[in-house]
């Protein structure tokens, strides 16, 4: 059954991306797509297992890796002051009316607070397919965006481990947030001196593809590194890739490591995401499902282009990196699942929160395709 699904996960996404390119929108919309109509919520054909959902986590790590790969370091650099504005206003303007927005729905204070917080986070992986097949990865815009990313991550871990121990959770505060400092510490250590040498001591092995192997090695290391010290592991897999961008072996690594993305692991990424739709029971809940919908893309898209706009960016610009940061993905799933297991999201909302979720995914490409002027695109992969 697995290799069945996985003909038809790559045979759907390969084409659902070409129409969607025909019609004029990212492909990354069409294989977003794909999942709901093969998945649960219409065909059925497709159900989520533990093998696709492996293979979908090394999808979203190589992802990051290749946009780690594409940075460019200097622009990056001079980012900062952009993504800082853009990261903080893109916190502030969902959390405080996703609290809100859970006192007027009834909930508990902490209960509202945690929403907030869960309106709060941001996930960059679909979006730097976007930014890609638009060519603006390698631009300001998209190194505000992935600057911003990082600081998001960190500042909504932080708040949550907040959170968490208001609630009563085993949560020390300042252990948490000395893990992180010790995580960028420990990372730009290994990015800066440690991978290049041991991608060079690697690489005289008398294997075969050694080059690209040690550049995995590295990716997976700092991934597991991330999520361990309680960061994304998408950023620990960034990192590992502005790391080996560094070195001579960034043009044999990306065209390697693109192969095996996009031919496997990146479609069953973008299809598991849409596997995660299922509206039965919730057909009752669509005007609350809508009304948080409005309210999710809204307060992020309107906070990170204010961020944006105040750094120095023309309206556009700006509406466009909002619009980037604007897809919750895997990172407001994970903390759901965290605030479900801490009885701060009852049952019934938690389902709805999915569904809100993957709508702000499913929103971001053709957002991102409407405010970015200037759609050539770099290296598309349908």
């Amino acid at each position: 059954m697995l290799f069945f699904q996985l003909a038809l996960i790559l045979l759907a996404s390969k084409a659902a991306g070409s129409l969607s390119v025909r019609l004029k929108q990212p492909a990354v919309l069409g294989k977003l797509l794909v999942g709901i109509i093969l998945g649960p919520a219409l065909l059925g054909l497709i159900h989520e297992t533990e093998v696709l959902e492996a293979l979908s986590q090394i999808g979203v790590i190589l992802l990051m890796f290749l946009a780690g790969l594409e940075t460019d370091l200097e622009e990056f650099k001079q980012s900062g002051r952009s993504s800082t504005y853009v990261g903080f206003l893109g916190i502030i303007l969902p959390l405080g009316l996703g609290y809100l927005a859970g006192v007027l729905l009834g909930m508990p204070v902490l209960e509202a607070l945690f929403l907030g917080l869960l309106l709060s986070a941001t996930s960059v992986s679909i979006s730097v397919q976007s930014l890609k097949e638009l060519g603006k990865l390698k631009s300001k815009e998209g190194a505000t965006v992935l600057g911003a990313a990082v600081i998001d991550d960190v500042v909504v871990i932080i708040l949550l481990a907040f959170v968490m121990s208001l609630a009563g959770g085993d949560v020390h505060l300042g252990m948490l947030i000395l893990k992180k400092v010790l995580f960028f510490g420990a990372a730009i250590l290994l990015g800066w001196k440690v991978i290049p040498w041991f991608m060079r001591k690697f690489t005289v092995l008398r294997v075969s593809e050694t080059v690209v192997t040690a550049a995995l090695i590295s990716c997976f290391l700092l991934s597991h590194l991330a999520e361990y010290t309680g960061v994304a592991a998408i950023i620990g897999a960034y990192i590992a890739g502005i790391s080996i961008s560094r070195t001579f072996y960034k043009t044999i690594v990306t065209e390697k490591v693109e192969t095996m993305a996009y031919a496997l692991f990146v479609p069953v990424f973008f299809t598991t995401i849409g596997l995660k739709v299922n509206f039965s029971g919730l057909w009752s809940e669509i005007p609350l499902i809508i009304g948080l919908s409005l309210l999710a893309i809204a307060t992020k898209l309107i906070g990170a282009a204010l961020g944006a706009k105040a750094s120095g960016f023309g309206w556009r610009s700006a509406l466009g990196i909002g619009s980037a940061m604007v897809s919750r993905g895997e990172v407001a799933l994970i903390i759901a699942a965290i605030g479900q297991e801490a009885q701060l999201i009852p049952d019934g909302l938690f389902a709805i929160i999915v569904i809100v979720v993957l709508v702000t995914t499913l929103v971001t490409p053709p957002m991102m395709k409407l405010f970015f002027a200037d759609p050539k695109p770099e290296n598309a992969h349908n």
